[in-house]
């Protein structure tokens, strides 16, 4: 059974940073592409980050320069370190693994940013 727990959420203001954290486990996590997504309120969910198997990565334009994603194989945890935070970046974000044509999705955790 493949679980992703996620943690890291919470409230800030706007300039400041946060680090998400999305552990895995029942997953060869290395053998898999793994990412987060978010979905603000009244939009639809959108893709922030996601880092494959081989390293490679892919941003959202609007998170380019401010969040950075990083994966550690050896703890099937997958990281997005976000800084310079805008009241625009507030959703719930959702990490992911891709394995072939199945995904399997964390619980989602909020994200707010405000003063």
């Amino acid at each position: 059974q493949v679980q992703l727990v996620e943690s890291g959420g919470g409230l800030v203001q706007p300039g400041g940073s946060l680090r998400l954290s999305c552990a895995a486990s029942g997953i060869i996590f290395r053998l898999n592409a793994v990412g987060w997504y978010r979905q603000a309120p009244g939009k639809e969910r959108e893709l922030v980050a996601a880092i494959t198997s081989g390293g490679s990565i892919n941003y959202a334009d609007s998170v380019m320069g401010r969040f950075t994603i990083l994966r550690d194989n050896a703890k099937n945890t997958v990281f997005l370190q976000m800084n310079s935070l805008k009241p625009e970046d507030t959703a719930v974000y959702y990490c992911y693994v891709g394995a072939g044509f199945q995904v399997y999705w964390g619980q989602g955790t909020q994200v707010t940013v405000s003063s």
